[in-house]
């Protein structure tokens, strides 16, 4: 099948999403086997929520945000990935860590190891990803050219991109992080990666 007929993926998620790290193999697994593409869709998930009725996790309830602990803790033991569920540095702001994903996606590179990278920056090394310098630091260590990188996360046709795919996602019924659309069916969180793996097998099947 031509790159040009495969199907699709809209996969629109938060760069604070710890929930987006434990997914990012599997999706990437589940994309290989099946032998489709990926669209990365970072988005501004505050922006989401106030246009879709949801709630910023420090705003929760004790006991919503307790049971986001535990059913994180859970999910940690059992895909072997550890997380720290409240980091030092936690949701800060994404944007620049999201232009990066993005500048990098729209030169046709490969986004999986960059944005895996600044996930476990936050939610498993301490470290400030709305911070320029942790930025970089990322980047180098990804072997990104640090200032043309930075400098195309910070343009106006990136900030367009990064407006669209929230906008997109909104039109799309998406109101958490990570979601994946297919074939205009929208399946939300990490835990539903099974799911979407059957959808796809049945279209590639029609």
């Amino acid at each position: 099948m031509s790159r040009a007929n495969r199907p699709v993926i809209d996969y629109y998620f938060w760069m604070n999403s710890d929930w987006a790290y434990l997914g990012a193999d599997r999706l990437d697994a589940l994309a290989r086997r099946q032998g489709v593409e990926i669209r990365h869709k970072p988005v501004n998930l505050p922006e989401v929520y106030a246009r879709t009725g949801g709630v910023l996790l420090g705003q929760r309830s004790p006991e919503r945000q307790q049971y986001r602990i535990t059913e994180l803790v859970r999910w940690c033991r059992k895909l072997d990935i550890h997380v720290n569920p409240m980091p030092r540095y936690m949701c800060p702001n994404a944007d620049l860590a999201s232009g990066l994903v993005i500048a990098v996606d729209a030169l046709g590179l490969p986004v999986l190891e960059l944005y895996k990278a600044i996930l476990r920056a936050q939610w498993c090394e301490e470290r400030d990803i709305s911070s320029e310098t942790t930025l970089r630091e990322i980047l180098a260590s990804q072997g990104f050219d640090v200032d043309a990188t930075l400098a195309r996360a910070r343009s106006a046709e990136t900030r367009e991109i990064y407006r669209r795919n929230t906008d997109e996602a909104v039109a799309a019924g998406v109101f958490g992080s990570p979601s994946y659309v297919f074939d205009g069916e929208l399946f939300w969180g990490q835990d539903r990666l099974h799911m979407l793996e059957v959808a796809v097998a049945v279209r590639l099947t029609v």
